[in-house]
């Protein structure tokens, strides 16, 4: 069982694309909504992609290599700590239940883009299969930073 360590949001207070990080606010509390992601984030609504979601162990391994990790630097909304698998790993339509009764599925890879190498200075094939997982938010809920992250549904085909 993994925990959270990080949420970031960005809200409309907050200027849109600065050139040099991703604009980003902690929050120790938030809501999740069915289909759109964090309440009140402008990042929210893609129909494929509500969250980004990375683990912290990876975010401490990317650090070690010169990429800036602190919390939303990545351009992550939620960093999961000690799942106890390896995150990057799980195959897309996993379902995690975060906190009492969200419930995301995992939809594909994240691979970077030209804002993520802008900001970071990085090739993001540096960090191929390392940059977290979007995420769809199939049951909405309040989450917090310590509550419990859980693998529900996991859909590697088995080979028996």
């Amino acid at each position: 069982m993994g925990k959270i360590v990080s949420i970031v949001y960005r809200p409309d207070s907050v200027p849109a694309k600065p050139a040099d990080h991703f604009s980003r606010v902690p929050l120790q509390a938030a809501t999740l909504v069915t289909d759109y992601g964090i309440e009140g984030d402008r990042k929210g609504g893609n129909p494929s992609r509500n969250l980004n979601i990375m683990a912290q162990e990876t975010m401490s391994e990317l650090a070690s290599e010169g990429f800036a990790a602190q919390p939303g630097a990545m351009g992550e909304q939620i960093v999961i700590g000690e799942l106890g698998e390896n995150f990057n790993q799980l195959p897309e339509g996993t379902q995690l239940k975060i906190g009492a009764q969200a419930v995301v599925e995992l939809t594909s890879p994240r691979t970077g883009c030209e804002r993520f190498e802008a900001i970071q200075k990085k090739d993001p094939k540096d960090a191929v299969r390392r940059l977290g997982m979007m995420a769809r938010v199939v049951q909405g809920g309040p989450i917090q930073i310590g509550d419990a992250v859980t693998v529900l549904q996991d859909v590697r085909v088995r080979h028996d």
